[in-house]
C-alpha cells in the first residue's frame, strides 16, 4: 500500500497541482488539508466563508495557513465566472440564474476548475454523488469522444495473490444500466453496448495511471455463452465493441468472476483467452452488481477501496462518501491530483 501512494506523492511534489475542496468548513476536509500542506504535496483551495473556515480549523487544531480560501459571496472574479457559466449552459440559464447557482459551493468549486483557479476538485463530504456529478457534467463536461461519465474503484490489499494486490472495478457508482440512447426522431445515437465498452476503456485507462497493466474481464453470470438472458448479450457485445475501440487492450468476455481470476477455471471455461484467469480489471454489467461486488471485496476480501474515481470528464472531479473520514479525503486528494 505504501508503494501505491509513494510514487504518486513523488510526482505531485514535482508537478504542484491545485485541488479545490467544495466543503471548506468540514472537519475532515480541514484535517486532510493540514496534512497535504504539511507534506507539501499540492496547493489547496477551500471553498467557504474565510472567517468560518479559519474558525473551524482553529477549533479543531488544524494548521491550514498555506491554504487559499475563496468565498462565493466575495469572490472578485464572480462576474467573469457568471459570464463563463452562461456560455457553458448555452441558453439554458440566465445570468441571474447562474449567479444564484454559483452561491452553492458545489457549483462554485466546479467553476474554479473551469476558470483555472484549481486543477481538480473533490466534493461530496456533505453533498450527494448526484450533486457532485451534475455540475461537472454541466460545466466541465465530457472529453471529446466520451459519451458518458463513469466511475471505477481502485482496490488494494497487502496480502494474497501478488497479481491481485491492486485491482480496478467499474462502474460501481454512476451508471444504473446501459440502455440505447436515441435522438428526438428515435434514431439510436449510441447503443448500450457502446456505453459499457466505453466504461471498460476508461477503467483500463485509469488502471494504467495507477501503475497497473490492465487485463479487463467483462463480467457476467455466463462464460462464453454458457448462460442466456439478463445482461449476457450486453456484456458479450460490449466486449466486441471494446476490442474494436482499442485492439491493443487485453480484454475478453463475457465471463464469470471465477473464470476471470482463476487460471484453472478460466482456461477450462474459456480456453485460449489471454484474460481469463489473469484479469485485474473488472467491468460489471449493472450498478447493482458493481456496487455489491466492490463492497464484498472491501468488507470480506480485505481490500482498501479508493473511489469512486470519475472517468470521462475534461478535468478530474471526484466524489467523496458522506461517511468518509479524513484519511480517505487525504488519499482521494492525492488520487484526484494524480489523474491530471
Amino acid at each position: 500500500m505504501a508503494n501505491f501512494f509513494d510514487s504518486m506523492k513523488a510526482n505531485l511534489k514535482q508537478t504542484r497541482r491545485t485541488v479545490a475542496f467544495s466543503e471548506g468548513t468540514d472537519a475532515r476536509i480541514l484535517e486532510a488539508t493540514a496534512r497535504l500542506l504539511k507534506e507539501d504535496l499540492m496547493n489547496v483551495v477551500l471553498v467557504g466563508n474565510e472567517h468560518d473556515v479559519k474558525a473551524a480549523a482553529q477549533k479543531a487544531g488544524f494548521d491550514i495557513a498555506g491554504a487559499r480560501i475563496l468565498d462565493p459571496e466575495t469572490y472578485e472574479g464572480m462576474g467573469a465566472m457568471v459570464e463563463k457559466m452562461v456560455e457553458l449552459r448555452k441558453g439554458k440559464m440566465t445570468a441571474d440564474e447562474c449567479a444564484a447557482m454559483l452561491k452553492k459551493a458545489n457549483y462554485f468549486g466546479t467553476m474554479l476548475v473551469v476558470m483555472k483557479e484549481a486543477d481538480c476538485m473533490l466534493g461530496g463530504a456533505t453533498y450527494s454523488t448526484a450533486d457532485t456529478v451534475r455540475p461537472a457534467l454541466q460545466l466541465v463536461k465530457t472529453r471529446p469522444g466520451a459519451h458518458l461519465v463513469s466511475s471505477c474503484f481502485i482496490m488494494t490489499r497487502d496480502t494474497g495473490d501478488e497479481a491481485l494486490k491492486t485491482i480496478a472495478m467499474g462502474d460501481c457508482a454512476i451508471n444504473l444500466s446501459y440502455e440505447d440512447s436515441t435522438d428526438k426522431e428515435g434514431n439510436v445515437t449510441i447503443t448500450g453496448a457502446q456505453k459499457l465498452a466505453e466504461v471498460a476503456i476508461e477503467t483500463a485507462r485509469t488502471a494504467k495511471i495507477f501503475g497497473m497493466d490492465p487485463k479487463v474481464a467483462m463480467l457476467s453470470f455466463s462464460t462464453k455463452g454458457s448462460g442466456k438472458g439478463g445482461t449476457v448479450a450486453l456484456s458479450a457485445e460490449a466486449t466486441k465493441v471494446a476490442q474494436e475501440m482499442d485492439p491493443s487492450l487485453a480484454i475478453d468476455g463475457e465471463m464469470q468472476f471465477d473464470a476471470a481470476v482463476s487460471p484453472t477455471v478460466g482456461q477450462l471455461k474459456f480456453p485460449g483467452s489471454k484474460v481469463a484467469g489473469y484479469a485485474n480489471t473488472f467491468i460489471f454489467p449493472l450498478i447493482e452488481a458493481g456496487n455489491i461486488g466492490y463492497k464484498i471485496a472491501q468488507r470480506l476480501g480485505g481490500y482498501d477501496a479508493y473511489g469512486p474515481i470519475l472517468q470521462g470528464l475534461n478535468a478530474p472531479i471526484n466524489d467523496l462518501s458522506r461517511g468518509c473520514v479524513a484519511d480517505e479525503v487525504y488519499s482521494m486528494a492525492i488520487i484526484t491530483a494524480a489523474l491530471i
